[in-house]
Parts: structure tokens; sequence; C-alpha cells
């Protein structure tokens, strides 16, 4: 008994000596329990549609206004008038917007009428949930712009025909972006983070700090050489997981062209960013526990399980400075979509500036003493 009591105390000891470790010991399950249950579920706000007005008398400016109230009150979407169908599609095609709402030339004739109209609801269902949520939205302010008496001689009621903008898209589908970010983040987290630390805690690193190379060039050979290992796994997941969720023309040479850049700029962004955070810890148990908490923190966030749009403000704050929201809709565009560079701009550039900064910050950082 007297042993085994030894070997507790001695863990114990152990467990108390690291404080970050007890931190997130104690603190992990809360911080799951708030991130995934806003990540999950909620009710989706603030997707952007397009509404082109065709006809543009009485009843088509009043059912505009209510989409207006709508957006105004509910929040559900936010309005955006076009004049032009065909730069309305493009920006949907782009991401720019969730949905394009196209009024007939003949709407106003056909209601007056009696001959039930129908306007056509143009969604981006690469995204079933945003998709689903502005569908019901639009049915139930129909329900009403029928109830609320247009002349009172029309009898018609308005309809709402949605026309989907890309093939069904199956959840396995909608996930695979997602898996493809988490994938290279593993491999950051294995090849940039935990092996720097097992370095410094057998003494290998001291090898390097005896040598006359410069901090940045030590700072850009981990990140080069970790950045090799998750474009690879990167790279796997991309080909093989684009034949196994089922995504047509796995093999297209210009997707598969375009996703390997994202997927380099993606590997050197958070390889850096593990460099920042494991510059200065010599501790090897409390890179195990960030990583924990890092996965939860920055997965789940993203999008890359449900949209954005159903977070409470602070998530959606959280998301828009993180590197996996900006990776995840990069690879939703490409895998999805089959769009160019061009349209994932945006992605692109967060990432290339995040990985300046973060290394930048590692170098200014990293000691360069025994």
């Amino acid at each position: 008994m007297h042993r085994l009591l030894a070997i507790i105390e001695r863990d114990l000891r152990r467990f108390k000596a690291s404080p970050a470790l007890v931190f997130m010991s104690l603190i992990m399950p809360l911080l799951q329990l708030v991130i995934l249950g806003y990540a999950f579920g909620g009710k989706i706000r603030h997707l952007e549609v397009g509404v082109v007005d065709h006809d543009g008398h009485v009843p088509a400016a009043n059912l505009t206004s209510m989409f207006n109230a709508v957006a105004a009150n509910a929040q559900t979407y936010e309005t955006h008038p076009y004049t032009d169908e065909g730069v309305a599609m493009a920006d949907l095609r782009d991401g720019r917007i969730n949905g394009v709402v196209s009024i007939p030339p003949t709407f106003s004739r056909d209601l007056l009428a009696g001959k039930n109209p129908s306007i056509a609801l143009i969604a981006d269902n690469t995204d079933q949930f945003s998709a689903s949520a502005l569908a019901a939205s639009m049915q139930e302010m129909l329900g009403a712009y029928d109830a609320s008496g247009v002349p009172p001689r029309a009898t018609a009621n308005v309809s709402l025909s949605v026309v989907e903008v890309y093939p069904y898209v199956p959840y396995i589908q909608y996930l695979l972006s997602g898996t493809i970010v988490l994938s290279i983040f593993l491999a950051a987290m294995m090849g940039g983070g935990i092996m720097y630390i097992d370095d410094k805690s057998r003494g290998i690193h001291e090898g390097y700090l005896v040598t006359p190379v410069t901090k940045l060039e030590l700072i850009m050979g981990f990140n080069l050489s970790g950045t090799i290992k998750a474009c690879i796994s990167g790279v796997v997941l991309v080909t093989l997981g684009s034949v196994i969720a089922g995504i047509p023309n796995p093999l297209d040479i210009v997707r598969l062209a375009n996703m390997f850049v994202l997927v380099v700029l993606t590997s050197l962004a958070l390889i850096s960013m593990m460099f920042l955070i494991m510059v200065r810890i010599d501790d090897p148990v409390v890179p195990r526990a960030i990583f924990g908490v890092m996965n939860t923190v920055l997965y789940f966030p993203s999008g890359a399980v449900y949209p954005t749009n159903a977070f409470p403000g602070w998530m959606r704050a959280l998301s828009s400075v993180d590197p996996f929201t900006y990776a995840v809709h990069g690879f939703k565009s490409l895998v999805l979509k089959n769009t160019g560079l061009a349209a994932i701009s945006t992605d692109i550039a967060f990432l290339a500036v995040f990985t300046v900064v973060t290394m930048a910050a590692a170098t200014a950082l990293f000691k360069r003493t025994l």
C-alpha cells in the first residue's frame, strides 16, 4: 500500500507542478459544452439575399417591402437589390450572397388576374441548412403576403419556386472541407508542435542553438518541414476524400491544382500558429492539453459542421479571426462549387497575412539560449 500511495503521490505532484495542465483539465469540459452547444443547431440569421424585381409595379413593390420588413425584424436574411439577374447569379456562385429572389415581369398582372403567380428563390444548396432556412422564411413571408389582402379583387395566392443552383449535396460532402482542414491541423499539431517540444525535452533542440543559423532561418526551417508533412496529409484527403464523398469529377486537374494552392496556404498558416504557441513552452505535457482545447475552439466555430450564421455574436466574432473559418470556406467553394481562386481571394489573403504575422511573432519570441 505504501508503494502504491507513493506512485499516486508522485503522479499528483507532477500534475500539480503544471498549472497549465490543471487549468486545461478543469476548463476543457466547460469549454466543450459552450462551443459544441452553440456549434450545432440554433436559428440561422443574417443570410445575404439578392432581390431582382423584373416587374416594378405596386404589388411587386409591396412584396419587396415585406422582404425588407422581415430582414429588419426576424433578421433571417438581409436583402440586396439587383437590377441585373446575371450579376446576382455571379455573386451567388462566388459565395457573396446565399440566394437570389427573382420576381417575374408578369407578377403584378398575373396576381391581379387571379393566376397564382410564382416567384423564384435560387438558393445556394451547397449549404442545405442555410438553403432550407431561407426557403422556410420565404414561404412564411409569402403566407403573410397572401393574407395581407393585396387588392380585394385579387383571389390569387403567390407561390414560391425553389431553384437549386447545384446538384444535391449530401452531408458527407458538406463535411469534407472541414475534414481536409482538420487533417492538416492534426499534421501541424504532430509535426509542428509536439515533435518540436519533444526535441526540446530530449536536448536535440540544443544542437540548433550552437550553430550560426539565425532565428528566422530556424523558424522558417521548422515551418517548411512541418508544412511538407501537413501538405502530404492534406493532398491525401483532397484526392481520396473527394472520391469517397462522391464529389463529381474528383480528379479534375484544374480543381486539384487550386485545392493544392489552398492546402499549402492552410498548412503554412496552421504550422506558423503552432510554432507561435509552442515557441516559449518547455513542458512536453502542456501541448497535449492545449491541442485538445484548440481542436474545439478552432474547428467547431469555423462553420465546418454547421453554418456560422446560426452562431451567437461572440462566437461569430471568434470565427472571424479563426484561420479554420477561411480555410473551410475556401475548400467548400472549390470542392462543392468548383469555383476558381478569384472567388476565394479573401480567404487566400487572410491565410497569407496570418502566416506572415504569426511567423514574425514566433521569430521575435524565439529564445536563442540553452
